[in-house]
């Protein structure tokens, strides 16, 4: 009855894709590399609970089934040499089918695809194409303890000299277009994390690595968490994501260059006055 009642419980949690929500597996949604993620999470969960529940209904029943009264002396048996192999043949090919799927999955979950038809039209804004298609590329730095965000071609070589928009904390993105994401660190490891948008990605200083992701749905937004210990502010460096339609992020691209256009050139004005007041408190006029 107890091995009946498990094979309930485990078909139970396998047809009822709402039990996996977000506890047991990682979340998707909000790009193709993450529901490729949780796909072949979920494979290799059930093989697991297969197997858990093979093994240890075998031993409840070898226990059940091959229990003795106190004081009897056990018989010494020789190893069973067909079983032996037998078991071992079937961990073999458990892992072979593992990695299988690994293997199939592994490219929609590396490989950014090309943009969706309504995606933002980027060949004018960013780096060669991959071969995979029109991509954006959003440089991310991590640094303690905030995630900064830069926007536009050359983002992770000449920023500065470029004056190319950026934003801290909030990311925003383009729906229906892949983006390409370059990650760099400032100062100590640190690692991008948006479970809905894909895989944790470190950013280590002195090195570049990326990852990508393709949102369906404008007006999402998704939420992450920097996933390595950083510092003593860790836990409050977190991410946001917010999904906008193509016009919306070009509009919002020209709004943020403005901004922050406006924002220097108010600094420089205070610098240069005084700069002035400094000069002429040396003549001795102030």
């Amino acid at each position: 009855m107890l091995l009946v009642a498990l094979g309930v419980l485990a078909g139970s949690l396998v047809i009822a894709s709402a039990a996996f929500a977000n506890p047991l597996v990682p979340k998707s949604g909000g790009s193709p590399n993450a529901d490729q993620i949780q796909s072949l999470y979920k494979i290799i969960l059930y093989m697991a609970v297969v197997v858990f529940i093979g093994v240890e209904g075998a031993l409840l029943f070898a226990v059940i089934r091959f229990r003795r009264s106190k004081g009897a002396v056990a018989a010494q048996i020789h190893g069973n040499t067909k079983l032996e192999f037998g078991w071992t043949l079937g961990a073999a090919l458990i892992v072979v089918a593992i990695a299988t799927v690994t293997f199939i999955k592994l490219p929609g979950i590396l490989n950014p695809p090309s943009s969706g038809p309504n995606g933002l039209t980027v060949a004018s804004l960013n780096p060669p194409k991959p071969s995979t298609g029109h991509a954006l590329v959003i440089c991310v730095t991590g640094r303690q303890f905030i995630w900064r965000y830069t926007y536009g071609a050359g983002c992770d070589r000449a920023s500065w000299e470029r004056r190319l928009p950026y934003s801290y904390q909030e990311m925003v993105a383009p729906a229906y277009t892949t983006v390409r994401l370059v990650i760099q660190s400032s100062d100590v490891i640190h690692s991008w994390w948006v479970p809905k948008l894909g895989g944790k990605v470190d950013a280590v200083p002195g090195y570049t690595t990326y990852t990508w992701f393709k949102a369906p749905y404008a007006g999402s937004i998704y939420r992450g968490q920097c996933a390595e210990l950083c510092g003593r502010q860790h836990a409050f460096m977190t991410a946001l994501v917010k999904i906008v339609t193509p016009a919306q992020y070009i509009e919002w691209i020209d709004r943020q260059a403005t901004a922050i256009k406006a924002a220097n050139d108010q600094v420089a004005q205070l610098r240069y006055e005084l700069t002035q007041m400094h000069d002429l408190s040396l003549t001795g006029i102030f």
